[in-house]
């Protein structure tokens, strides 16, 4: 286990591995049942993929509402008055037309041969009202002292994102600072494994999904079986972490 180190100018940004928030931004606490109305939190990848990173909170106490006017972001809130510490305020800037950026100064160290890359919040995938600001990617490398700002995409025009105390704004993941892979197409022996595996899969369905199997509001079935491999994967990682 690597550690991530981190240094803050505003402790109200405070970083924390990100969490999905269930009855929250991920959707109601509906359980798994025939009837029910399906949310991202019962995808078990979705929930996965969202608690890989680390969520940062938007800081102030007021609201922020960024809207796209004449193709200008204007901005729209009390921040309060100027700390007078030295950083630039207010923290939030227009970035030509398409984007605005937000003063963020968080160190995060990360160790050799890895980097901090920003991207949009989980929850802005399960926002229903287009109001979740985007954070737009960068890799940062774990030689660079700050993260002294982030950038974000402008909402479209007469659209507003909004900023409100409490909420997470951003995520960031820790990665490999180089893309070290290949993209090659599989041979046929082993795409002939692969086709043999999601088979046995499928018809196995059946069987491990027997006991989980639903039907949600909008009629569409779900069951445990990527659940229940997943747990059998974790089980056998843990007695035979070489294998």
């Amino acid at each position: 286990m690597q550690h991530v180190k981190y240094r803050l100018i505003d402790p109200r940004l405070r970083p924390r591995q990100t969490r999905v928030e269930v009855p929250g931004w991920a959707g109601a606490k509906e359980p798994r049942a025939d009837g029910s109305q399906e949310y991202a939190w019962h995808c078990l990848p979705f929930t996965e993929g969202a608690q890989y990173g680390v969520e940062i909170f938007y800081p102030y106490d007021n609201e922020l509402r960024v809207t796209t006017r004449g193709g200008q972001p204007v901005f729209e809130g009390d921040l309060g008055p100027d700390p007078d510490t030295g950083i630039m305020w207010p923290p939030f800037r227009s970035f030509g037309s398409a984007f605005y950026t937000y003063q963020l100064l968080l160190d995060l160290k990360v160790e050799a041969g890895f980097a901090v890359r920003t991207e949009p919040h989980p929850r802005f995938y399960t926002d229903p009202t287009d109001t979740v600001p985007i954070a737009v990617p960068a890799l940062i490398r774990n030689w660079w002292p700050m993260i002294f700002f982030m950038v974000f995409k402008s909402p479209a025009e007469g659209r507003t994102h909004i900023f409100r105390p409490g909420e997470p704004m951003a995520q960031l993941l820790i990665i490999p600072e180089e893309p070290d892979f290949d993209l090659v197409e599989m041979g046929e022996e082993e795409a002939a494994e692969r086709e043999l595996q999601a088979r046995r899969i499928y018809e196995s369905r059946k069987t491990l999904g027997a006991q989980t199997q639903w039907t949600s509001a909008t009629n569409t079935v779900f069951d445990g079986t990527y659940r229940h491999i997943l747990g059998a994967a974790k089980a056998k990682n843990k007695r035979d972490p070489g294998a």
